[in-house]
């Protein structure tokens, strides 16, 4: 008969089995779940389905409906804030507008971050047609009334339709469009810098706020417990294309942001050119007060005073400042 194994040997294969079943298996659960369902992780949409049937109108601005066409047939939706009293053409399609800043206003191509949908960034939209220029802002596929499913992909290539609508058929110049990008919006942001940019064709500027260097970064902050450099499907590498973007940069951040900390966006802050193609200099605007989602409320007048400087070094010639 075979002799019973030395009790140490037993008791160290018990503890072994019990950590396996406290602690490994369930472990390995979390893990493989997470994987599973990190879309529903990332994003976090709000569903609208009366968007574009009645727009909210922003004082001193008018709102009109727009929709455009991606490369795989999906139909989005989305604004035209401008910044003055705007007239629509029977087809629906081209917009007439007297701008603060003249005939070649500014356009900010706004992208909103990963939760809600454009309905919730009024009051930003308000700032900027306050600078004199107009916003064009659409809910990613899967948020407010549109379909799909969004992906890091699938974003860019929501970006790269409404670039093209924005260029071909409403006939806005590229050195027209300030790209701008919040919290993971920053993200889609950037990719659409980087590829026109890479392209010969950069937008007039690019302003990132509340956004990070990479997902990984942001998400390996909040779960380090969690292999996510392995695990994520969308990962943003900002921090890698921004030295691509030959655009003006303004990158605004605030101090006491608990979801993307500070730190992440002076990383990718320091990634950026030194200046753009036309010899801008890039600017970092840090925010003492300001967490994550309170940037343009907390401290507004130092925003819209970035903001408006970088329209200034973009069209100086019909800069308009707000009044105070």
């Amino acid at each position: 008969m075979p002799s019973p194994a030395p009790p140490k040997r037993t008791l160290l294969r018990r503890i072994a089995r019990t950590l396996t079943i406290v602690v490994v298996i369930p472990y390995l659960g979390v893990v493989l779940l997470a994987a599973l369902f990190q879309r529903s992780l990332i994003y976090h949409p709000a569903r609208d389905a009366s968007l574009n049937l009645t727009p909210p109108q922003i004082y001193g601005a008018s709102t009109l409906p727009l929709s455009f066409q991606t490369a795989d047939n999906l139909e989005l939706h989305g604004w035209h804030v401008s910044s003055k009293p705007v007239a629509a053409e029977a087809d629906g399609k081209s917009m007439r507008a007297q701008s603060k800043r003249g005939s070649e206003q500014p356009v900010f191509l706004y992208f909103c971050g990963n939760s809600g949908n454009r309905a919730h960034r009024l009051a930003e939209f308000k700032m900027l047609t306050d600078l004199g220029a107009d916003v064009v802002c659409f809910d990613y596929r899967g948020f407010g009334d549109n379909h799909g499913n969004p992906s890091e992909e699938a974003l860019a290539r929501d970006a790269r339709a409404i670039w093209q609508h924005l260029t071909d058929e409403r006939h806005i110049e590229p050195n027209q469009i300030v790209i701008f990008g919040e919290s993971l919006g920053g993200g889609v942001a950037t990719r659409l810098a980087y590829d026109m940019s890479t392209a010969g064709i950069p937008p007039a500027g690019l302003v990132l706020r509340s956004t990070f260097s990479r997902l990984t970064d942001a998400a390996g902050w909040h779960f380090p417990w969690l292999p996510v450099r392995f695990l994520m499907l969308d990962r943003y590498p900002s921090v890698e294309r921004i030295t691509q973007v030959t655009c003006p940069t303004l990158v605004i951040h605030g101090h006491r942001d608990a979801i993307v900390p500070f730190e992440m966006g002076e990383r990718l802050f320091a990634a950026a050119p030194e200046k753009s193609s036309q010899g801008i200099a890039k600017r970092l605007l840090p925010l003492k007060t300001a967490d994550h989602n309170d940037v343009m409320v907390v401290e507004p007048e130092a925003v819209q005073k970035a903001l408006g400087e970088l329209l200034d070094a973009i069209s100086p010639r019909v800069a308009v400042h707000s009044d105070p």
